[in-house]
């Protein structure tokens, strides 16, 4: 088993209890400081993502979706930072999906 799988199964023996009636101050303010942290986390990696595709779009003048249809197109060449750009574009289209 995982160590994903492992958290899951803690997580749903948790929700189990829970359903039951168990109640932990101690459970409750741990979940909540965790997924805060979490959350805090994951914001910060969006803002970074969205700032370097700013970057790019700065620095070749165009907004990513366009960009992106053109890198798709072939018609805008593979350099490396096409390449990254790319990648970055994608990242970010996966996480708001």
């Amino acid at each position: 088993m995982t160590v994903s799988e492992q958290t899951l199964s803690r997580i749903q023996s948790l929700a189990q209890l829970y359903q039951t009636g168990y109640s932990s101050k101690t459970v409750d303010v741990t979940i909540a400081k965790l997924v805060d942290m979490e959350r805090s986390r994951l914001q910060a990696e969006a803002d970074n993502l969205a700032l370097q595709m700013q970057e790019f779009e700065t620095a070749h003048g165009m907004k990513s979706a366009e960009f992106h249809r053109q890198f798709q197109a072939g018609t805008l060449g593979d350099d490396a930072d096409l390449f990254e750009w790319s990648a970055l574009y994608q990242m970010t289209e996966g996480a708001m999906t």
